[in-house]
């Protein structure tokens, strides 16, 4: 029986890895970016930020609430103290002393104690910078979505891109081959030179040459979408979009004239949050010259003897009880809390202008991603109609080499030319689909493209 039991742990543990090894991932583009919202280890990281701004506001907010200690003190005293007392006291001979000891060996104190803030500049202050600080962390977390975003579309294009070349390179490889064996024959057969075959030769190898490179750089790039995407990079991902259909669409969307708010940027709430932090830390500064205020209790108990039988009944516990309040007013201080507050000063002054200068960079960054968006639907569209042209041209000069009308250097220039028009193709969209991205960041507001 317990062989048997053993047997069926064993095929279950098999099962179970085998079900994590052969787990498979199937995104569009659009579902790969949902899934990096909740699964990349940037926006993970970017949430427990925001978690630990709500326990860093309660934590300020506690320190106003009241605050309850206990404390418990137990002495033992194997040598009491020895005091000499006159000697007349107890009757002795004047001018001589007698010792005498004070105290008991074992002594207890328990102690409970409430405190409660009444008034504190400086704690309104800290409150207000919690909220601030809670802000800022979540400006932070929508700032590295957008970041997540756009890799997660670089990452998918780049795949695309990486699995386009491959298949483009194992087609022209292939007819590379054919054009090789059949020059090769005619050759053999006196009807063609030796240089015909020679070129076809390189070309073949550097072929070969690129298509490994291509599976190289293909499985890198699988890799680095896993990575943005926070998968383990051996899981497989199969990608539903095509680089043709995601150009495409991009293409359609031209810019467009909607009205732009540097102020909903996360660019600019982030260089407010700036000032207003710094404006918070210069009314703490001007807080530390104003009184505070606060009130404590405290009630107890303490015990005595010289054996140690505090916790047994008929002990003897003297009880005492302690409420006041406790008022501190700062005087003078050498000047140094003028010196804090001036430096907290010149730190806002430093904040505004770097808003400021956040507001033109936002508006640079703006006009370069649209000048650079605009482009690459340009240079999308002539790379598309360029590739045609060197399709065609290609294809003339395979025709005029296999009926003796071109040599095999002008097949191969018309070739290379070919080559150079696909992997530019390859790129346009590319670069079309990561400058559509990078002018959603700058809005950070993603575009929508039918």
């Amino acid at each position: 029986m317990k062989q048997q039991t053993l047997i069926l742990l064993l095929l279950l543990c098999v099962n179970l890895t085998f079900s994590q090894e052969a787990k498979v991932y199937n995104f569009t583009l659009q579902e790969a970016i949902n899934f990096a919202t909740d699964s990349a280890y940037a926006n993970i990281n970017a949430q427990k930020d925001v978690a630990i701004a709500l326990k860093r506001k309660w934590e300020t907010t506690a320190d106003g609430l009241p605050q309850i200690s206990g404390q418990v003190n137990y002495e033992n005293n194997p040598k009491l103290t020895v005091t000499p007392l006159p000697a007349e006291i107890v009757g002795g001979e004047p001018g001589t002393t007698v010792p005498v000891t004070f105290g008991q060996r074992h002594n207890m104190r328990a102690t409970g104690t409430v405190n409660q803030l009444i008034f504190d500049g400086s704690y309104i202050v800290a409150l207000q910078a919690a909220k601030t600080f809670l802000e800022y962390s979540a400006n932070a977390k929508e700032k590295t979505a957008f970041e997540v975003r756009k890799n997660v579309i670089t990452a998918y294009g780049n795949v695309l891109l990486a699995k386009n070349s491959i298949e483009i390179t194992q087609n022209n490889l292939n007819e590379a081959l054919d054009n090789l064996n059949e020059t090769r024959q005619i050759y053999e057969n006196g009807l063609a030179e030796e240089e015909d075959v020679e070129q076809l030769q390189i070309t073949s190898q550097q072929l070969k040459s690129q298509l490994r490179n291509a599976e190289r750089m293909y499985n890198i790039a699988k890799e680095s979408l896993n990575m943005v995407l926070g998968i383990d990079v051996s899981v497989e991902v199969i990608l539903e979009d095509t680089l043709e259909n995601l150009a495409a669409k991009e293409a359609m969307l031209q810019a467009e004239t909607q009205e732009f708010n540097f102020e909903n940027t996360i660019d600019y709430k982030i260089a407010k949050n700036l000032v207003e932090q710094r404006d918070l830390e210069l009314k703490l500064q001007k807080s530390q010259a104003l009184p505070s205020l606060s009130a404590f209790a405290n009630y107890g108990a303490t015990s005595f003897g010289n054996q140690f039988e505090f916790f047994e009944s008929g002990t003897d516990w003297f009880e005492f009880a302690t409420i006041g309040v406790s008022l501190n007013v700062p005087i003078f201080s050498s000047f140094k809390r003028d010196a804090q507050t001036q430096q907290a000063k010149i730190e806002l002054e430093k904040a505004k202008l770097q808003r400021k200068q956040t507001i033109n960079q936002i508006q640079l960054n703006l006009n370069a991603a649209q000048s650079d968006f605009d482009f690459a639907v340009e240079n999308y569209t002539i790379a598309q109609k360029n590739l045609n042209l060197a399709e065609r041209i290609q294809h003339k000069n395979e025709v005029k080499f296999k009926e003796g009308l071109a040599s095999s250097f002008e097949l191969r220039q018309a070739q290379t030319q070919l080559y150079q028009a696909q992997n530019e193709y390859l790129q346009a969209m590319l670069n079309l689909i990561n400058t559509k991205a990078e002018l959603e960041k700058v809005k950070n507001t993603p575009l929508q493209s039918n």
